[in-house]
């Protein structure tokens, strides 16, 4: 679906956002017509939303394929004995335990570790053949108490965890300021900014974790974080507080922010392939079990982050990278933008096309509410010209076809 009429769209934009929604993501996603909530915490993406959902996912498929990441589709139903052998049936209170009529019980994935050490290390039989690391994207399930905050929390969602195997910690950690590199870069594709925050390890491990945390007023943390270096630290775990000189660099000040983490690290160090009992013979000839890392990133949440930073009072701001279309066609009476629909089409530019027989005022109220990044206007005045308006501009002008393309190409902000 590249291309799209909006009179086809079955989904309609709402004027008003369903009153138990809080958060800006939520409010807007579902008025503007991308998602819809079937209950707390579990939602369905619509033609639009699905549209940025992949588009998401592409840009941490590149990412992660580029520091050779493999990627996998592993099951999301697991049977309960590889939950008992790491501990986790018993100890991770989040996991949807499912019984079956056959008397057995399963587990719904929330975490992948049982599943992929087994099919990495029964495949890995010397040192020669790591280190290795494999991904999937696919649904994940936490039986949440509170899902809230639209889909920034939700009891399903959708996302990348990628698992890295290695000879010994030292290469572990040279692999995770690879991975880092490459989470920083997913985030400044997408137009965030992500600090990287050190947490304890919680239910995973008793090592230390690392959370990339996006700053904005929805995030349920809070950080601590310098003004003059990387330093960043969740405030649960802060030896510091505010305004406190920075421990590390000496020089900076600390600030405090609210934060959603949008990905994590984990180190794992050897407990699962202890767990299975499998390992590898290593360079002195005696079995060794690998240190192993996860890297979780939220591709639903990642969605939801996006809109919490980028809108305005009349609706969402997608960035170009995700948004569900580059350019939104507005056609109003009098005029025809059928050919310029096919131009653009013709292009490989992907459009929305608001055919509709509605007033002009809605249209553009339905152009800002579901933030596609260029807006163009056919209309009687335009005179075989378009009027092009980018969606973080208050104004928009008159320009040739011709104009309009090299616009929309370059991307530019025109002045």
């Amino acid at each position: 679906m590249p291309h799209m009429r909006q009179s086809l769209l079955f989904v309609k934009t709402e004027r008003n956002a369903p009153k138990d929604e809080l958060t800006a993501n939520a409010r807007l996603l579902a008025r503007a017509g991308f998602v819809d909530k079937l209950m707390a915490g579990a939602y369905t993406y619509l033609p639009l939303g699905l549209r940025v959902l992949r588009n998401i996912e592409q840009i941490v498929r590149e990412e992660m394929d580029a520091i050779g990441g493999q990627e996998v589709l592993m099951p999301m139903l697991h049977p309960k004995d590889i939950w008992e052998t790491t501990g986790g049936w018993k100890n991770i209170e989040v996991l949807f335990k499912v019984p079956s009529r056959t008397e057995k019980e399963y587990a719904l994935g929330q975490s992948e570790e049982e599943v992929v050490t087994p099919l990495v290390m029964k495949r890995v039989m010397n040192v020669s053949q790591l280190p290795l690391a494999v991904y999937q994207i696919h649904w994940k399930f936490r039986d949440e108490l509170r899902a809230k905050s639209g889909i920034l929390r939700g009891r399903e969602f959708f996302m990348k965890d990628m698992y890295s195997f290695h000879e010994n910690q030292e290469d572990f950690e040279r692999f995770y300021e690879v991975a880092k590199k490459a989470y920083l870069k997913i985030f400044e594709r997408v137009g965030l900014t992500a600090k990287v925050t050190e947490a304890s390890g919680g239910s995973f491990s008793e090592k230390i974790s690392y959370e990339f945390m996006v700053l904005t007023d929805a995030g349920e943390d809070d950080i601590l974080y310098c003004d003059a270096c990387e330093f960043c630290v969740n405030k649960d775990i802060a030896k510091q507080n505010e305004n406190d000189a920075c421990p590390k660099c000496r020089k900076g000040k600390l600030h405090r922010a609210t934060a959603s983490e949008a990905g994590n690290v984990f180190d794992l160090g050897q407990k699962y392939g202890k767990d299975f009992d499998l390992g590898f013979i290593g360079k002195d000839g005696t079995k060794q079990y690998p240190v192993m890392g996860c890297y979780g990133i939220g591709i639903s949440r990642l969605m939801g982050v996006i809109v919490e930073k980028m809108h305005d009072e009349q609706g969402i701001i997608w960035p170009e990278c995700v948004a569900p279309f580059r350019a939104h066609l507005i056609e109003l009476k009098g005029a025809s933008a059928k050919e310029l629909y096919d131009e653009l089409k013709a292009e490989g530019i992907e459009v929305l096309y608001d055919d509709r027989d509605t007033s002009a005022g809605e249209k553009f109220a339905d152009a800002d509410l579901i933030g596609i990044p260029w807006r163009l206007v056919v209309s009687p005045k335009t005179e075989g010209k378009v009027e092009i308006k980018r969606r973080d501009e208050k104004e928009g002008k008159v320009v040739s076809k011709e104009e309009m393309f090299k616009l929309i190409a370059s991307g530019a902000h025109h002045s």
